[in-house]
Parts: structure tokens; sequence; C-alpha cells
């Protein structure tokens, strides 16, 4: 089992890869070869670490918090759970849509759905910062103290 300083850190890296990126996300920088191919790798490079991070957490996290005891901690893990379906579907959406092999063809369209992707994405982590993590950590606490 990771600590939740794990997950933590995780979400440090992601947010650094969504800052990276967002000086790139404008027509004018879009219309530089180099700068549309490096940022659809980072894009890319952003979405397989989101897969990753997910599949840890369902590995690491919510299988303690959907066997306790505590309702409101259960019924938590399972909103994020189907809000976590609907990232990583989201992610996989946009992939097909606009990472494939090739040019990366700046558009409205592409500036505007990456941009409500990345916003969901740091909304998701907020969340998961103020009110998933906490009850991990209580639980993990409770388990380590024997209570």
């Amino acid at each position: 089992m990771q600590p939740v300083s794990y997950f933590r850190d995780q979400h440090v890296e992601i947010l650094n890869m969504v800052e990276e990126l967002r000086p790139l996300l404008n027509k004018e920088q879009l219309q530089v070869r180099v700068v549309a191919k490096t940022a659809q790798t980072l894009l890319g490079d952003l979405a397989d670490r989101i897969k990753g991070h997910l599949a840890e957490e369902d590995k690491d996290l919510y299988p303690i918090l959907l066997t306790h005891s505590d309702l409101d901690v259960r019924s938590t893990a399972w909103k994020f759970i189907s809000g976590e379906h609907a990232l990583r579907q989201a992610f996989a959406d946009y992939g097909k849509k606009w990472l494939k092999e090739g040019d990366f063809e700046c558009s409205d369209e592409l500036l505007t759905e990456t941009n409500e992707l990345l916003e969901t994405l740091t909304v998701r982590i907020d969340r998961e910062e103020q009110f998933l993590y906490p009850k991990f950590e209580a639980e993990v606490e409770r388990e380590t103290s024997g209570n």
C-alpha cells in the first residue's frame, strides 16, 4: 500500500505537467510546427501519467475506503470512482481525437477541448486533495493505531 504522500507527489508532478503545457496552448504557439509537436507529445505523456495514477489509486486507495465501516467514507469513495471513470474516458476520447500520429492541427475546438480537459483534471486533483485523501489518511491512521 502506498502512503498518501505518494499520491500527493503524483499530483504535484501532474500539475507541473499541466503548467508546462499551458503556455503552449494558444493559436500563435501551436502554429509553429515544433511547438505543436511538443504540445502533442506532452499531452500524450500527461494522458499516460493520468492513466497510471488512476490505476494506482484503484489498486491502493479505493479498496481501503470501500471496505470502511463508515457509510460516508464508502460513499465518498464511490463518488470519486464514478468521476474517475468519466475522467479516464475523457482522456481516452481526447487521445483518439487529438493525439493521433501526424500533424497536431490547431483549431478553436482543439484549444477549447484541451483547456476543458485540463480544467476538469485540476478540479479533480483539488477535490481529491481536499476530500478523498484526508479520508484515506484517517483510515490508514485508524488501521495503524489498531482502533
